[in-house]
């Protein structure tokens, strides 16, 4: 392929202070020095891809920058074991995709084999864009209760943050498993929906407001926390013994205030659920068990698709939590 080809993209650049957003013509020799390069189709939007977008330089060190930490499409050049082959469709998600690796906002991206994972035959990159990032770790996130040994007659099971795009995954997957999903958002309007994904129940954010106690009465067999910070630390309080939490998220805090009780008088389990440096057999597994026995097809059905053109209100609502369900982003349009 000529080292001169030219494609789009939207880049972030930095002007006396503030990070702008916009469409602007690239070079393929710009792209980083790695083995396979991918024509990008589709990519998904995420709470990470605002934060690059505003200049967060704990997620982007240098600008300018093109965000973008999913992205899915054929293999245009491949590496030395041709593995992905030229022609093939693949998923790349996490590592540093997005952040200081040029992402998938940009209609091509060159990244190293062992990012690259197979399109599963049921999909097209649509399809897999529609999950994401977002999707992989609420399959991870369930993959890891489910090993656990949680099961659908030990009680109620709650995701918190229900209404975002990992929460609103891990309700209708739970729901689908035969979970009795209690929805934890903030966004009241959005009950509906959430009873659509198939929470048998959808309550506020006092449902887990402060309490001074270190142990509360036990109402869930197990969790699903996408936001951290004092949601998880009451959320630890009302387990079942023996029950876990997978945590995935931090948009609540960092922090968590919270004591030993609940791991050693009740055998609580906090498993953590990373996304990002995971193995390619890791995400190869979740990726086929979404485009098969777990797919929510409720949340393909609703996901929405948008242009570049539409990127900077979209990741602004992100920042504003006005964002909710899944949005992809189309080349194409």
């Amino acid at each position: 392929m000529s080292s001169n080809l030219e494609y789009r993209a939207w880049r972030v650049h930095e002007r006396n202070g503030e990070y702008v957003g916009g469409v602007e013509t690239c070079g393929i020799e710009d792209l980083p020095d790695n083995d396979v390069l991918v024509r990008v189709s589709h990519s998904s939007l995420n709470y990470k891809d605002a934060l690059s977008a505003s200049g967060n330089k704990g997620v982007t060190r240098s600008f300018p920058h093109t965000p973008g930490i999913d992205a899915a499409g054929e293999v245009v050049e491949e590496g030395p074991a041709n593995n992905p082959a030229r022609g093939h469709q693949v998923i790349v998600t996490g590592y540093d995709l997005g952040m200081n690796t040029p992402g998938g906002f940009g209609e091509y991206i060159r990244v190293p084999e062992n990012w690259c994972v197979p399109m599963p035959a049921a999909w097209d990159p649509r399809h897999a864009m529609i999950y994401g990032t977002a999707g992989l770790t609420a399959g991870l996130c369930v993959k890891k209760l489910l090993t656990m040994g949680a099961k659908p007659e030990q009680g109620k099971v709650a995701v918190t943050g229900a209404s975002g795009s990992v929460g609103s995954v891990a309700v209708e997957l739970l729901s689908h498993l035969g979970f009795d999903v209690v929805a934890i958002s903030g966004k009241d309007e959005l009950a509906g929906e959430l009873k659509g994904l198939g929470a048998h129940e959808v309550r506020g954010r006092d449902a887990l407001s402060v309490e001074k106690r270190p142990l509360l009465r036990p109402e869930y067999a197990a969790a699903v926390d996408t936001v951290g910070g004092g949601a998880l630390t009451e959320l630890l309080k009302r387990i079942q013994p023996g029950g876990s939490v997978a945590c995935c998220g931090l948009v609540a805090g960092t922090d968590l205030p919270t004591t030993v009780l609940p791991f050693i008088l009740r055998g609580v389990n906090l498993l953590g659920v990373d996304s990002v440096e995971i193995s390619r057999e890791e995400k190869q597994d979740i990726w086929s068990r979404l485009s098969g026995p777990w797919a929510c097809r409720h949340t393909e059905a609703s996901a929405r698709s948008i242009g570049k053109g539409d990127l900077d209100e979209a990741l602004k609502a992100f920042l504003e939590g006005r964002s909710h369900g899944k949005i992809v982003l189309d080349h194409a349009l």
